[in-house]
């Protein structure tokens, strides 16, 4: 079962992702902006990362979410594979991440992203559904 989808828009990118709960949303959307940036077949997810993030509300939850992974990678090179959110509230998230330490000798880096925006962003909790637009 697909994940997310790619959603073009003028010079940026963005993602659409789904699961049978929020929480596997939001797995999903880290997932899928973690595709964007690398090839994740040769990233073996051996180190871990616990992350926790605060918002104001379900939006600003998943901006928050996906900028705090790209902080990791822009500080200590991580890229992440697997994602178990653990706890999820509206302006609460707790997650388990998995991943490595890039390098160059064995993993292919795709597309910078610079940042998830609000521009677009959306959470539906019915659909258990996210939508980001990510600065590139």
């Amino acid at each position: 079962m697909e994940r997310f989808e790619l959603i073009e828009h003028t010079a940026d990118l963005g993602i659409r992702a789904w699961g049978s709960t929020l929480a596997e949303s939001f797995a999903n959307a880290a997932y899928g902006m973690f595709s964007i940036m690398a090839d994740l077949d040769g990233v073996v997810p051996k180190e871990v990362r616990e992350l926790e993030v605060e918002g104001d509300d379900w939006d600003s939850l998943l901006f928050e979410w996906l900028n705090s992974l790209l902080y990791y990678f822009d500080v200590e090179g991580m890229l992440f594979k697997e994602f178990e959110i653990t706890e999820l509230a509206e302006k609460h998230l707790r997650a388990v991440c998995r991943g490595e330490v890039y390098d160059p000798a064995r993993h292919r880096l795709k597309t910078g992203v610079k940042s998830a925006t609000y521009y677009m962003l959306k959470v539906d909790t019915e659909k258990n559904e996210v939508q980001v637009i990510f600065d590139v």
